[in-house]
């Protein structure tokens, strides 16, 4: 057991807001030794929480939460916020199911005022705030924490514009580690970096003037004195010799906000005096701060990339024989993009900040020149990807299912109605686990099978995803494959490049019962575990749009029920296009519609979910029976 009798004092923010400052940096390093290991116990967010310690500690001292209102970005970040938030005893049960979210969420915690998860969306929540307390009356002020990595993403800046030019309260917090998940990528890094040399630069002539200044009087002979000035002097010339810096380092004084920093993040002390001048300021304001990610565990702060996320720290117990691992779909994705490279010039990726998730790690090591990080903008991306296929390039957009959700706008007007062969990689698609809701892939065959010359593949196995990646890239029309997160069931993989027919689907079980089973993707292999005891028929049907008519129709022929079953949205899903087909062929049968519920799903191991949803071979066959059983 560790030992951290301050923070054990502590349960909610008015206990913190009783320590005197001086205790602050104890209750820092033992909320940070928490941290240590109740993450190691359940897994999860790892160095962005430890980098967020001293800050989350200095806002609770300092706003009086929950009146005051602290909306985090994305959410990473958070776990320092929960433990300090009442929820310290309960974070064994992190991102478990029944236990703790992973993220704030406004059903769990009055002290969480904003649900998050995507990235980008704190200034204009906190912005929404303040205005609504203006409106109400209310001295409550609003804080967003953002860090450097949301901060590329253009919905940020809608949020910096809009509230920029209004008469309004608001704090928006820069917390720059120099990361999102992967290092970050563009010209904003690059700018906060020069804007930390000026603050360097101001600070080291705030010292020469008013701390030495002093001492120089006293003990100095003239001679030296005058080389201090000149030196305090060169220094001004060197930070304002360029008329491009200084409008370049002005960029948030442009939006209207007035700028603060670049100031130690991990010193809480100078953070408290900080923020309790700051929340005495009028108008919109901006902090710069400068943090670690991984802050306090040098194998975190060395490698932030792969401690961004862990798993649980193996118990004590002699381990057990481990089974080769399984590739992922993922992994099975980044081989197959590489091997397609080689075979096509024109082929090139993109993502929006998710290297590592999206498994494309070797391939820029590879094709450094055909691999493109836009940073967390999914819209961009999109639109970029349009502008590489008008001129005769092949893009596969790498991206999971909920971030897609961003650039819809996108994918309808600059990709799909200009007929553009842009491949979608959609990864983590369904139910996706501990990271719970705001993760999951739960719409994208409901958004995307109404849209205008998509193709929509979902692959049943991992041989399946390499046929059908290698089958829509061959299409010179805009596409999407969708599969889900994690490894497979075991297929083999070939390694070839080779295409099925567009449009068709498998028969993969002929039974001899009365009910067949229309399968999509990851329900392929549960729809045949259940078909088993009902001796029921089973369709992989590859494909969400076009649908296989003539399978479809043969099926209906040739059984009594029809049972559609898909890990996407129930509602407007891949069961809704087979009920459209049905009807265009004027066959009326029974037809059940299996998928995900219309409700928000919760957070947990992803086959526990699916087995609340019935989505698992022993829920499909009782829900088949109890349903012939009406």
């Amino acid at each position: 057991m560790m030992d951290t009798p301050l923070l054990d004092t502590v349960n909610l923010p008015a206990d913190l807001r009783a320590l005197a400052p001086d205790q602050l940096p104890q209750l820092a390093a033992e909320l940070r030794q928490f941290l240590l290991e109740s993450v190691g116990k359940t897994g999860g967010h790892f160095a962005s929480n430890l980098g967020a310690v001293e800050l989350t500690i200095a806002l609770h001292y300092v706003y009086d939460t929950p009146r005051d209102h602290l909306v985090w970005d994305v959410g990473h970040q958070s776990y320092p916020h929960k433990i300090l938030t009442g929820r310290k005893h309960r974070m064994h049960t992190m991102r478990q199911y029944g236990g703790l979210a992973g993220f704030p969420k406004r059903g769990e915690s009055e002290y969480d005022d904003f649900g998050v998860g995507h990235s980008s969306t704190s200034i204009g929540a906190a912005l929404g705030m303040a205005v609504a307390d203006k409106l109400s009356g209310s001295p409550a002020r609003s804080v967003a924490i953002i860090g450097d990595g949301a901060m590329t993403a253009g919905q940020a800046f809608e949020a910096l514009n809009n509230a920029g030019d209004m008469d309004i309260d608001l704090l928006v917090i820069l917390n720059d580690n120099e990361m999102s998940i992967s290092p970050n990528v563009g010209a904003l890094p690059k700018y906060l970096a020069r804007r930390v040399v000026h603050g360097e630069m101001r600070g080291v002539l705030h010292n020469i003037k008013h701390q030495s200044a002093p001492i120089l009087d006293k003990l100095l002979p003239t001679a030296v004195k005058d080389l201090a000035e000149k030196a305090e002097q060169k220094l001004k010339t060197v930070a304002n010799e360029s008329e491009h810096v200084k409008q370049s380092l002005s960029l948030f004084e442009n939006f209207g906000f007035a700028y603060t920093g670049a100031v130690d993040g991990h010193n809480v002390t100078e953070l408290v005096h900080i923020l309790r001048e700051l929340k005495q300021r009028k108008g919109p304001q901006l902090l710069h701060v400068i943090t670690k990610k991984g802050q306090g565990y040098k194998l975190a702060e060395n490698d932030p990339v792969k401690y961004h996320a862990i798993g649980k720290t193996p118990s004590a117990e002699p381990a057990k024989p481990a089974a080769a691992p399984r590739p992922t779909y993922t992994q099975i994705f980044g081989r197959w993009l590489i091997e397609q490279a080689r075979a096509d010039k024109r082929l090139v990726a993109i993502t929006p900040a998710m290297r590592e998730g999206s498994g494309l790690v070797e391939f820029e090591q590879q094709f450094p020149e055909r691999y493109f990080d836009v940073g967390i903008a999914e819209q961009h991306a999109v639109t970029f990807a349009a502008g590489l296929a008008c001129c005769g390039v092949k893009p596969v957009v790498a991206i999971y299912s909920t971030f897609l959700q961003r650039a819809y706008d996108q994918l309808v007007h600059d990709v799909a109605l200009q007929n553009l062969p842009v491949l979608f990689a959609i990864d983590r698609a369904g139910i996706v686990g501990a990271d719970g809701p705001t993760h999951a892939g739960a719409y994208d065959l409901s958004f995307l099978r109404c849209v205008p010359n998509m193709v929509i593949a979902a692959p049943s196995d991992e041989n399946e995803c390499r046929l059908l990646l290698s089958t829509c890239y061959a299409l010179d029309v805009p596409t999407a494959v969708r599969y889900p997160r994690g490894a497979g069931r075991g297929a083999a993989v070939s390694d070839s490049l080779d295409t099925v027919p567009v449009g068709k689907g498998v028969l993969r079980r002929k039974g001899a019962g009365n009910t067949a089973f229309v399968a999509f993707g990851s329900m392929v292999a549960p729809a045949l575990a259940a078909a088993e005891n009902l001796d029921a028929s089973v369709a992989d049907m590859r494909f969400v749009k076009p649908l296989d008519l003539d399978l479809l129709a043969q099926l209906a022929r040739e059984h009594d029920y029809l049972v559609c079953v898909e890990e996407n949205a129930a509602a407007g899903g891949a069961g809704g296009a087979v009920l459209e087909a049905l009807a265009q062929m004027n066959i009326v049968k029974p037809v059940l519609l299996l998928g995900i519920p219309d409700t928000v799903t919760g957070h947990g191991d992803a086959d526990k979910l699916l087995a609340e949803m019935d989505l698992c071979a022993a829920g499909l066959e009782q829900r088949v029976r109890a349903w012939q059983d009406v």
